[in-house]
């Protein structure tokens, strides 16, 4: 088995020819015969003892032909490529150019590109930490106070907003009761907007065990076109009311929920760990900032399969976190309605800007000699072990310590595009203001404007922001059946 000749074309291509000696491949051949001789009938002989030859003789040498070839490319073209120095990617085509002797065959495919970058030093980006507000800290500890809040009973009074009111519930429309207007025992936050405008608001003030009707209007929108913009009376009864009771604000609040024995304490920790969180979003922001400006610089011709492996790729690990929640791509498509095809065209710019920023920094690794030590591909090996709860030796029978590496140089060309980075904070808008123009010397001065009864309205100062443009409002869905 030898490389014969190899060419690169144009676009990362490449074409290579290759043998497999013809010892080599008469061995692949017998065994061809005997994993496919066991059913192969021949008359005179009983199934599957019929000799090699009275086989070859009946339905022609050629019949162990294709098996015994798919046997010995593998080691074959494996040899080839490491004597030519190639980097192939993707699955190449193989074709049989003589069996005259030795068999010489052909791989057309496609190598890893020819990659060029510059200037990756130096790039400027901004980073902006966005900062943490006494409102955001007290928003946090509102979040936990209702994680923390326990559920009462109200019997005592009427309902009111914030209640969690428990209703039956039957809609009509022209005195005739409509599909998915019924629901009985179905709790509902008041004032949580879930159903449509105007039916929380009219639960409001009932008293437990009334029945009353609930007038409203389907938004002229509604899903349902035969309700859309039509009148409708909801025959309702409340039958219980339960409010959420929130603890006190207090420092023995703060040492059931925390490690710590004040409010203070436990209000600086949370300022603390958002501080860190923003901090890393913003630096995530200039990793991926950086990433876009590597892919700029990036000059490379990237063959399609490489595309494709990286989509599959994709494709593969969110195949692996559904099964992690008890879901796999076949129900996922059942639910969602996405068929393979689609979810490959969603997973495919995540893939190709995956691909363009590792050749870059690959380059880059290059380019910088980087290397990585013994110890550092130990490091590696003990923190993924430590991550997924595995035991080193696994991890190391697991991931080969050469593709460990080329993982862990791609990381340090990023640290050094990162380090010579030029980062700034972001610069504020400021308004600039127009000098009043000053009269020329010795000019009489203008006559002064009369004032008239109403103000005309304030002009934006050059280079001040746009106010904000008013949200529009969503309209709500009506009551879902239990």
């Amino acid at each position: 088995m030898s490389l014969i000749k190899k060419e690169l074309t144009e676009k990362s291509g490449f074409v290579m020819e290759f043998s497999v000696s013809k010892e080599v491949y008469e061995k692949a051949e017998y065994e061809a015969y005997r994993k496919n001789v066991k059913s192969i009938s021949i008359p005179g002989f009983r199934k599957g003892k019929a000799p090699k030859a009275i086989i070859e003789k009946y339905y022609g040498k050629g019949i162990w032909f294709e098996d015994a070839i798919n046997e010995c490319i593998p080691e074959a073209f494996e040899a080839a490529v490491k004597e030519a120095g190639l980097d192939i990617v993707g699955q190449p085509q193989f074709d049989l150019v003589s069996d005259e002797g030795d068999i010489v065959l052909k791989a057309v495919g496609f190598v890893k590109p020819e990659v060029t970058i510059e200037n990756y030093k130096g790039i400027e980006v901004e980073k902006k930490v966005d900062a943490v507000t006494d409102a955001d800290v007290d928003a946090e500890v509102e979040a936990a106070r209702k994680r923390n809040a326990r559920t009462i009973e109200i019997a005592d009074r009427a309902a009111a907003m914030g209640d969690i009111a428990n209703i039956n519930y039957e809609g009509f429309v022209d005195g005739v009761a409509f599909d998915g207007g019924k629901g009985e025992n179905h709790d509902l936050t008041l004032g949580s907007g879930q159903f449509i405008p105007g039916f929380e608001e009219q639960i409001v003030g009932k008293n437990i065990g009334e029945e009353f009707d609930v007038n409203v209007s389907f938004p002229e929108e509604y899903h349902a076109a035969e309700l859309a913009g039509k009148a409708a009376t909801f025959k309702t009864k409340l039958n219980s009311l339960k409010a959420e009771e929130l603890p006190a604000l207090d420092d023995e609040f703060a040492k059931d929920v925390s490690e710590f024995d004040t409010l203070d304490e436990y209000k600086a920790d949370i300022k603390s760990k958002m501080e860190q969180r923003n901090e890393a979003k913003a630096e995530s922001e200039v990793e991926n900032a950086l990433a876009e400006a590597l892919m700029e610089k990036l000059v490379a011709e990237i063959p399609e399969p490489m595309f494709e492996a990286e989509t599959e790729n994709f494709v593969r690990d969110y195949d692996t976190r559904l099964r992690q929640n008890g879901l796999d791509l076949n129900t996922y498509f059942k639910y969602t309605g996405l068929t393979l095809e689609a979810l490959r065209e969603q997973m495919r710019p995540q893939a190709e800007r995956q691909v363009k920023v590792r050749l870059a920094l690959e380059k880059i690794a290059s380019l910088e000699a980087l290397t990585v030590s013994e110890e550092e591909t130990d490091a590696e090996y003990q923190r993924i072990s430590d991550a997924y709860g595995v035991p080193a030796d696994q991890v190391k029978s697991m991931i080969a310590a050469e593709d460990l590496n080329a993982d862990i140089v791609v990381g340090k060309a990023l640290k050094l595009v990162r380090e010579n980075a030029k980062v700034s904070a972001p610069k504020a808008k400021k308004a600039t203001k127009k000098a009043a123009p000053k009269a020329e010397e010795g000019a009489e001065e203008a006559p002064k404007a009369k004032k008239t009864a109403k103000k005309a309205a304030p002009k934006a100062e050059e280079g001040a922001e746009e106010a904000p443009k008013a949200k529009k409002t969503t309209k709500k869905a009506a009551p879902k059946a239990e």
